[in-house]
């Protein structure tokens, strides 16, 4: 009887989850600068409010029996700063402005990091605001002497690809903890995570049949080049046998290959392995080239990057590498 009590509470939690994920998308849509407001903003007391509203009730009662008007001064005191707390949390993270600038992409098992602009209008100052993701410890962030700050905050990433991150909470609990103010946003922060390195042996850096017009030219091979005149020793298979029926002196028919000494990581080198192996393997060699100064291509099936160096062309290869196959589906 206990495993459907616990389905159906899986299934009641998923609901209120999408329910309450529909609800925040409509009071709070996805924008990449927002401005925190009534209408983002959500309030309670926390566990030490809690604790503090139990002191009170019991000053009260201990006001009532004995008849004290120095407690219940200290109970009337105690509940007109209960009252007045709230107010200041909430101001505290209202109209406070957050702005997304840009993110850095990382590799898979790692941590990605967003840039975020924090920045307030007016005199006011505003103190221990935390950002953070669900689950994970966030960042500090202050405005006092200063009207805008930039932070950044990391999420572990575990999947490569375009990775969306989840709704950011930004939460108060200035000045005495007893009240927490927080909002949960959606600055439309998307990763992209390459692959995770995993090492594949040292880089494959034998001559690869070439393409097209590249590769230097050496003897031997299937391709046939002309006729040399006939050497002793040479392959009694080679000799233009037309050419001397024909009444001309005995020659041979040279063959030569085409071979690609640059640096070519390819997608058919890692045969027998899943592809996000392949993938990992591909990743880490781009980053031994880059660390070795070699020059280097990449060939997935359907994508074919010409060999070059340097961070804008580590970045071009990183990202097919992270994208690979969404580009296909």
């Amino acid at each position: 009887m206990s495993v459907p009590r616990i389905s159906d509470n899986n299934a009641s939690r998923n609901l209120f989850r999408v329910l309450g994920e529909r609800w925040l998308n409509r009071r709070a849509p996805r924008a990449r600068a927002i401005t925190l407001n009534h209408s983002r903003l959500f309030i309670l007391p926390t566990r030490a409010g809690l604790g503090f509203l139990l002191v009170i009730a019991l000053l009260w009662l201990l006001a009532t029996n004995y008849e004290n008007n120095l407690v219940f001064a200290l109970t009337f005191l105690l509940v007109s700063m209960f009252a007045v707390l709230p107010v200041h949390t909430f101001a505290n993270l209202s109209g406070l402005r957050l702005q997304l600038l840009g993110t850095r992409s990382a590799f898979a098992g790692d941590f990605a990091e967003a840039e975020i602009n924090v920045s307030r209008e007016g005199k006011r100052q505003r103190e221990w605001i935390e950002l953070s993701w669900p689950r994970e410890q966030g960042s500090h962030v202050d405005l006092c002497e200063h009207k805008s700050v930039d932070t950044c905050i990391s999420l572990p990433v575990v999947r490569r690809g375009r990775v969306q991150a989840p709704r950011l909470r930004v939460e108060s609990r200035f000045p005495l903890g007893l009240f927490c103010c927080w909002s949960r946003i959606d600055l439309d922060v998307e990763f992209l995570v390459y692959p995770r390195p995993v090492s594949a042996g040292p880089l494959p850096l034998g001559g690869a049949t070439a393409e097209g017009d590249f590769g230097e030219v050496q003897p031997g091979g299937d391709d046939y080049a002309a006729l040399k005149p006939y050497q002793a020793g040479d392959s009694l298979r080679h000799i233009a046998w037309k050419q001397y029926a024909a009444g001309r002196d005995l020659y041979s028919k040279d063959y030569e290959r085409k071979t690609d000494r640059r640096l070519w990581l390819d997608w058919n080198l890692l045969d027998g392995r899943d592809s996000e192996t392949r993938l990992s393997n591909l990743c880490h060699w781009v980053l031994e080239a880059e660390k070795e100064g070699i020059v280097y291509g990449l060939r997935l099936p359907g994508i074919s990057i010409g060999p070059s160096f340097g961070p804008e062309h580590q970045q071009q290869v990183l990202q097919a590498l992270a994208l690979y196959p969404e580009r296909g589906r």
